[in-house]
């Protein structure tokens, strides 16, 4: 039961990075936020990468492309793409796509880890992705009509894409670099491959100090908890009980996101919450704690 708690406070922790996000949007592009996220992690670790620089480097010679591929999928990839895709997509659409993980990480598992697809984990996971649609809908179905699809959903897709496959794919990191080794290696990566788009984009000096001085603290929030305590947690989740079942945990964003833009964004609650939360609830149920005979797997 420890650990389902603690993915609990892995998604919470992801939840506020998402209202954060929306807090800062007019202030912080999403490339910027992306960068400055991961370089400050590489600042927070880079003590901790000379102590280990051997054992890394021996690791970077060996297993280069898994490591280059996990970089690129978890760090460079995701939130890049997740950010860029809620510059030009609705909130509403974004959360909807994001949904799809959980049944992305079981099919992805069973395509690279030949992991069986059980029957009553697929119906837990069709439970909660309606009740996130229900949480997102606000309880009016007739709103998917009215549904505008561009190309910021695109980006979305590819984001859920990355993760799906980094939840999977992390099963093949080095064994010979320790859980934090593997993910300061894969943070130092995912910065080099960050840094000719963010050289790109043209930002001044001048706009950079003010962005570092005034949101000095949402950079914090983003480095050391969003990245370093939730991917921590996310991964130790994984090594317990797998990808499959840790990325349920993923349908509890939008519930956690909408308690905290209620707290901190004065945004209202509604009946429409506590639905979604039944079936979020209710899904997550079956999925984790009901078991089923081998005769009925899929």
């Amino acid at each position: 039961m420890r650990i389902y708690a603690l993915l609990v406070l892995c998604v919470l922790l992801w939840s506020g990075n998402f209202v954060l996000g929306r807090f800062v949007s007019d202030a912080i592009e999403p490339l910027e936020l992306a960068f400055f996220r991961w370089l400050g992690v590489l600042i927070v670790g880079l003590p901790f990468l000379c102590l280990h620089v051997r054992n890394i480097a021996r690791a970077l010679k060996e297993h280069f492309f898994v490591l280059a591929l996990l970089a690129m999928l978890g760090i460079a990839g995701f939130n890049t793409l997740l950010y860029v895709g809620l510059h030009y997509t609705a909130a509403i659409n974004a959360l909807l796509i994001n949904s799809s993980i959980p049944l992305l990480i079981v099919f992805f598992s069973f395509v690279f880890l030949g992991l069986p697809i059980r029957a009553i984990q697929v119906f837990g996971i069709v439970l909660s992705t309606a009740g996130v649609a229900f949480l997102v809908l606000k309880g009016d179905w007739r709103v998917l009509g009215s549904l505008q699809f561009n190309q910021g959903d695109f980006w979305v897709i590819a984001s859920s894409l990355c993760w799906a496959a980094y939840s999977v794919l992390v099963k093949f990191r080095p064994k010979a670099l320790s859980s934090f080794e593997f993910f300061m290696t894969t943070v130092l990566l995912g910065v080099i491959m960050l840094l000719p788009f963010y050289l790109a984009q043209g930002y001044t000096l001048e706009r950079e100090y003010f962005v570092l001085k005034h949101y000095y603290w949402a950079i914090a929030y983003v480095s050391l908890l969003t990245s370093i305590v939730s991917y921590y947690l996310w991964h130790l989740g994984i090594a317990r009980i797998g990808a499959d079942k840790t990325g349920q945990f993923t349908h509890l964003m939008p519930l956690f996101g909408s308690a905290l833009a209620y707290l901190f964004l004065g945004e209202r609650l509604e009946w429409y919450h506590l639905g979604g939360a039944v079936f979020i609830g209710c899904g997550l149920y079956l999925c984790l704690f009901v078991r089923q005979k081998s005769c009925s797997k899929i």
